[in-house]
């Protein structure tokens, strides 16, 4: 591979020089005797104060007395409009809060938990956000250091249940700060870690009396934004040696994988220049509608025969996989990796992804979306000037005047048992309930899928959609504006409008996660796909949304059983055992705590339903849904890679 040239962005450039250093005022403590009192800056305001200068709005967590002073300092940030607590009702569901936030805000997700239980808890969390490739900062208290190896009451250290090795297992960076010298050193070494590709969550144990010892700086030492921004890489020989292969391709797939966001305004420009066809991975479907004229369908887990009949074909000689780490459910098995061989040049800033594609003709390592900037400019001095003057005179894709988008664009994806997309019966089909609910919520809506059917369907059948075709400015005006907001008004492509979490499976994770992107995104609708079991398992966090008063939409699949389960032991032959859950009631349960409930058993019941008024209202709303548990997800695929079906 050829040496990377190093470029810093516009954007990053611009944070450094704005960026001051960050004074926190010093706190008092209240004492009965006023005049005795004396100035005091603990270890977990100089925390908060970092926090605040990374531009961190939230910590996601579950108090207790080991972390105490964290809150306290956390209560006192919030009283000068600094990052506040927001308190989860579960330490798993504060990691996925986190990750949702981190993901939907292009920040680091910061989440919390007490000693012991608190701090083991949050794992299933941290492994997710591990295997999303979600930064995240972990805060964990630990007892004091004087009481180690005492047997003190949940000890987690070395001597303990030693939660720092537990969480080096799915962290990028795990240690103790044993002394208030390390703190600074350390919290640089977590954040720098966590935001370095491919990115994850970094932790950081602190015992109760380091927390609680006073700082020996009144203000951040250091400058974390001008530490932790990575200058960005750029392969210009092997850009070179890419627009060269797709210049003088027959047939160009793009596959898309989540960690092109960033550059996806460009890629759908370039793909309209070449006529190349787009597929994407599960975790990239949220990045492009699904009615774009160049789509066609999601492989891996789940995904279309469309777009596994167009990888496969001897026509395309060219498969341009971008941002993928092409794991076992973005690639059905590994099936594709297998399939395209040869002709497969894979993008990616990650290392570690590159080494999933041990054949491909060609590696380009780097900044994606400076990747891409090049790659059109390049392209606009070829042949393909002309094309991209017709690509910048695209209109956004017009729903407007549309009561059933099926009927006004053409779907270039192959699903299966498409009659039952248009079904009426009583229990409603979720092939059904997937297909309107993009129909009936705003273009633009963000969709969080739960594990279990609820993915499944939602992977196959849901078609959240969009407005872009593709860039219509000036790819240099791209560059000089910040991405991350938008500034042109269009949505920012952070997060996506469709996310599961496919590779670690938490059941749960939607719930949580949906609170965090909620907060993130104030002014879009966040809608919650999940089932009954997920929320009987974690459904107190739905809590947390109607505290914080958040617009989100839980939609529940209610079929009395664990799903997934009971349709994974009849097609692969096993015992049916375990897969049963109690009738509840999810529109009674939602109205003992205050959140509006529906009741859905057939399409009727949801068309009736005026959905621009319920989505209008603040706060959290259920759909309590009764899916017809006799469809079979379609999750075949699944079993074939664990062997449970031929």
């Amino acid at each position: 591979m050829s040496t990377p040239t190093r470029i810093i962005s516009e954007q990053t450039k611009r944070i450094i020089e704005s960026k001051a250093t960050v004074d926190v005022p010093i706190k008092q403590h209240n004492h009965a005797v006023t005049h005795l009192s004396k100035p005091t800056y603990e270890l977990g305001d100089l925390l908060v104060s970092y926090l605040k200068q990374l531009d961190i709005d939230y910590v996601f967590g579950v108090p207790g007395g080991p972390i105490e002073p964290l809150y306290n300092a956390l209560a006192r940030s919030e009283q000068r409009g600094g990052p506040r607590a927001v308190i989860a009702r579960h330490e798993t569901g504060a990691a996925f809060m986190a990750d949702g936030y981190a993901r939907n805000s292009g920040k680091i997700g910061v989440c919390c938990g007490t000693v012991g239980p608190g701090t083991t808890n949050l794992i299933t969390g941290v492994a997710s956000a591990h295997d999303n490739h979600t930064p995240l900062l972990v805060i964990t208290a630990q007892t004091s250091l004087t009481n180690f190896g005492k047997g003190a009451t949940q000890e987690s250290a070395d001597t303990g249940i030693n939660t720092v090795a537990m969480f080096s297992h799915c962290t990028h960076y795990s240690s103790l700060i044993s002394h208030v010298d390390q703190f600074e050193q350390k919290l640089v070494s977590a954040v720098s870690a966590a935001t370095k590709a491919p990115y994850g969550p970094a932790h950081l144990s602190i015992p109760l009396d380091v927390m609680r010892s006073l700082s020996g700086v009144s203000r951040p030492s250091y400058d974390l934004t001008k530490l932790i921004w990575q200058s960005e890489l750029v392969d210009n020989e092997n850009i070179s040696a890419l627009v060269k292969a797709m210049s003088s391709s027959r047939k160009i797939v793009f596959l898309i994988g989540e960690g092109a966001a960033a550059a996806i305004d460009n890629i759908l420009t370039i793909a309209l220049m070449l006529d190349a066809s787009i597929v994407t991975t599960p975790h990239g479907k949220g990045l492009i509608s699904p009615y774009h004229p160049q789509f066609c369908g999601v492989i891996g887990f789940c995904g279309h025969k469309s777009a596994m009949n167009l990888i496969n074909s001897d026509e395309v000689d060219l498969v341009v996989a971008i941002g993928t780490s092409l794991q076992e459910t973005a690639t059905n098995a590994w099936t594709v990796v297998q399939s395209i061989g040869s002709k497969m040049i894979h993008v990616d800033e990650s290392e570690a992804n590159l080494m999933r594609s041990p054949k491909a003709q060609l590696h380009v390592q780097g900044s994606i979306n400076k990747t891409f900037i090049q790659v059109l400019e390049k392209l606009r001095i070829s042949p393909f000037a002309k094309q991209f003057e017709n690509v910048k005179k695209c209109k956004p894709i017009d729903f407007s005047s549309f009561t059933n988008i099926e009927d006004a664009f053409h779907l270039r994806i192959e699903q299966d048992e498409l009659e039952k997309t248009r079904s009426n019966d009583s229990p409603i089909k979720p092939q059904r309930l997937m297909n309107l609910l993009p129909k009936l919520l705003p273009a633009g809506t963000r969709y969080l899928c739960d594990s279990g059917n609820s993915m499944a369907w939602s992977i196959h059948y849901l078609h959240p959609h969009d407005r872009r075709v593709a860039n219509r400015r000036d790819t240099l005006e791209i560059d000089a504006v910040d991405q991350s907001s938008r500034r042109s008004g269009r949505r920012s492509t952070s997060g996506g409008i469709f996310w599961t979490c496919l590779e670690f499976g938490s059941m749960g994770w939607a719930i949580g996660s949906s609170v965090g992107t909620a907060m993130a995104c104030p002014n879009t609708l966040t809608v919650c796909i999940t089932g009954d079991g997920s929320v009987l398992m974690s459904g107190g966090d739905i809590t947390v949304a109607l505290q914080e008063n958040l617009n989100i939409l839980f939609v529940v699949l209610n079929d009395s059983e664990y799903g997934m389960v009971k349709h994974g032991q009849r097609l692969g032959s096993g015992e049916p055992i375990g897969f049963s859950l109690p009738e509840i009631d999810f529109v009674q349960w939602g109205k003992s705590m205050g959140i509006p409930g529906y009741r859905i058993d057939s399409p009727i019941d949801l068309e009736k339903l005026d959905i621009s008024k319920i989505i209008s209202q603040p706060g959290p709303k259920i759909f309590d849904v009764r899916v017809d548990p006799e469809e079979v997800p379609p999750i075949k695929n699944r079993l074939q890679a664990l062997g449970t079906v031929d």
